[in-house]
């Protein structure tokens, strides 16, 4: 089957090819993420044909208004002019506590409640910081599939990875695959993102127990990205207080850091803003080896005096004052945040049946033997090609998506799409495309 000959689609051959070409990518379906967005963007001048654009997973809802406004208002006051503390400000600490209660039921102490410029960063500062706990341990353990930028995070640290896909080891399958990863001795932290980018599944309280027993039994940090806090849209975890709550590994383990982004679940991703939560029993370890990189031996010190404070020495100051707003008005019963995001399970809904409708699959479709959530992701594929000429073969047709080959999932036939800059308006274009590439395909 060759690529882009068919004289018959949507978006101008010739024009797709020559791009392709001019991009001075060896294989264009192994592109970054950035890589594609310029091509995307190059394709669609060229042409004057708007894409389905699913490659990125920006968040594509406003802000909410307390937030803006109490940044606004902030700015008024002068506080642009001041260096803000590392620890974060005094307001946004308090309100990342109440939530940790409220919505994940866990206590953390104030000093662990840590503001970072996005998850991003709070990825990056824990990767540093840990790995320097234990010279005899220098590798991190990804579950994947995941976000491709922090394994370049470890790369840029000098220390090296392990990882596998969790796809074939749902459920109690976990514990001997994790297991065989941990026992050789160099690990000394576990990242997971739940929900998960790129696919979508999460993590079940069994297969929580598990990770939490043996990152217990040969003591390692579990980091849990927890980016799309809530948005797993089969039950609601939005009402304050009240289960059910945020399944996360704290319910298991002591010894952790939560990574929540203030741009998903809160639409906040301009402001570069996200919480850093370190479990009490972390916070407060001594490492005699960090003496020989920081100049506090306690891990929590360490992190915000020595990590943080070389990386961005604190978080900007006015988005904390947003971020701060916004979780007041959530802990308070103020703001439902989720009646605002639960719009991307209602677009996933659409796509994906507009897309199985068309010939293709869903790659990953249960969570052990629950079906998938609707929500900003989903994975799919369509017989007879391999993720990576499926990216490429969709660009004649103006849809854009990542190969999941690139997030570390085995899953090569699989690419990754994004719901939040799909709108509602673009569903019969879309729908369009699918057909004329099911017509061209099947």
């Amino acid at each position: 089957m060759e690529t882009g000959f068919n004289a018959n689609t949507p978006i101008n051959s010739e024009i797709v090819q020559k791009v392709i070409r001019e991009s001075g990518l060896p294989n264009i379906g192994r592109a970054a993420i950035r890589e594609l967005l310029k091509v995307v963007n190059q394709i669609e001048q060229l042409t004057g044909e708007k894409f389905i654009r699913m490659e990125m997973g920006i968040p594509g809802l406003p802000t909410p208004n307390m937030g803006v406004e109490a940044e606004i208002n902030a700015l008024k006051r002068g506080v642009s002019n001041t260096y803000v503390d590392i620890e974060g400000i005094p307001d946004l600490k308090n309100e990342i506590q109440r939530f940790c209660k409220l919505f994940l039921n866990i206590n953390v102490d104030r000093r662990g409640c840590i503001p970072t410029v996005g998850a991003t960063l709070g990825s990056f500062a824990s990767f540093t910081t840990l790995s320097k706990i234990d010279n005899s341990r220098d590798t991190n353990l990804f579950i994947d599939p995941g976000f491709p930028l922090q394994k370049q995070m470890i790369r840029t640290i000098g220390k090296k990875y392990d990882n596998f896909d969790i796809y074939n080891f749902r459920g109690e399958k976990l514990y001997d695959k994790l297991e065989a990863h941990l026992n050789k001795g160099n690990i000394f932290s576990i990242l997971y993102c739940n929900p998960n980018n790129p696919s979508w599944i999460c993590f079940t309280e069994t297969e929580l127990k598990i990770i939490a027993e043996l990152a217990v039994k040969y003591n390692v940090v579990v980091i849990e990205d927890i980016a799309y806090f809530g948005m797993d849209f089969r039950k609601d975890y939005s009402i304050p207080g009240k289960p059910p709550y945020q399944p996360t590994i704290a319910h298991y383990m002591d010894n952790y850091i939560l990574l929540i982004s203030g741009s998903k679940a809160f639409s906040y991703a301009g402001q570069r803003i996200a919480m850093m939560i370190i479990s009490n029993k972390l916070f407060n370890t001594k490492f005699e080896n960090l003496k020989n990189y920081y100049n506090s031996d306690i891990f929590g010190q360490a992190m915000i005096f020595g990590t943080l404070y070389s990386i961005t020495a604190g978080t900007a100051h006015s988005p904390q004052h947003g971020l701060a707003a916004i979780l007041k008005a959530v802990n308070d019963g103020t703001y439902n945040y989720r009646n605002d995001v639960i719009e991307y399970a209602k677009r996933a809904e659409i796509m994906k049946k507009l897309f199985t409708g068309n010939g293709f699959k869903i790659v990953y479709d249960k969570d052990e033997d629950k079906p998938i959530a609707d929500g900003f992701y989903f994975t799919f594929s369509y017989p007879g090609f391999t993720g990576e000429k499926l990216l490429e073969e969709l660009l004649y047709y103006g849809i854009s998506a990542i190969a999941l080959v690139t997030t570390g999932s085995e899953r090569t036939e699989g690419l990754r799409a994004c719901v939040s800059l799909v709108n509602k308006k673009q569903f019969p274009v879309l729908e369009y495309r699918l057909k004329k590439f099911h017509e061209h395909h099947s």
